[in-house]
C-alpha cells in the first residue's frame, strides 16, 4: 500500500521527459523499421543497399541477427518505457547498448564492404552510440531523481 509519503517522493514527470521519451520512440521505431525492412527484403527498401552490402547482410552469422533485434527492440521499449515512467526503461537501454556493442565489434572485426566505408556511415555510427548512451544516461539520471518509478 502507498503511502502518502511513498507519492511525495515520487516527482512530477518533467516536460522535457516527454519530448525525449516521443524522440527515441520515433528514432528506435525507425531502427526496427529498418531491422524489419532489412530482414524481410522489402523489395523498395532493399534496392536502396548496394549489391555487396546485401551480400554482407547475408553473411551474418545468426547471432548477430538476433543481437541486432534484440538490441533495437529494446530499445524501442525502453522509450515507451521512458514515456510510462518505469524504472525499468534504464535496463532496457543498457542491454541495448550491449547488443550494439557485440554487433559493432562483429562490423569492425570482419571488415565492412568498401560501399559502407563513408564518412556518412560513420557519421550515422558515431551518432547511434551518442543516442543510445545519452538515453541510457538520461534514464539513469530520471530514476535517480525518483521521476521513474
Amino acid at each position: 500500500m502507498e503511502t502518502t509519503a511513498d507519492r511525495s517522493a515520487i516527482r512530477k514527470a518533467p516536460a522535457h521527459l516527454w519530448v525525449v521519451g516521443t524522440l527515441a520512440t520515433l528514432w528506435n521505431g525507425f531502427a526496427c523499421l529498418d531491422y524489419v525492412l532489412t530482414n524481410l527484403r522489402h523489395p523498395a527498401y532493399i534496392a536502396q543497399l548496394p549489391p555487396e552490402m546485401i551480400d554482407y547482410i547475408d553473411a551474418f552469422p545468426a547471432w548477430t541477427i538476433i543481437a541486432w533485434g534484440a538490441g533495437v527492440a529494446l530499445a524501442l521499449l525502453g522509450s515507451l518505457l521512458l514515456l510510462g515512467r518505469s524504472l525499468w526503461a534504464a535496463y532496457c537501454f543498457a542491454f541495448s547498448l550491449l547488443t550494439l556493442a557485440a554487433t559493432q565489434f562483429y562490423n569492425f572485426a570482419t571488415g565492412w564492404p568498401e560501399s559502407m566505408n563513408t564518412p556518412t556511415n560513420w557519421i550515422m555510427n558515431v551518432v547511434i552510440w551518442i543516442v543510445a548512451v545519452a538515453l541510457l544516461l538520461y534514464a539513469i539520471r530520471m530514476r535517480t531523481r525518483k521521476i521513474l518509478r
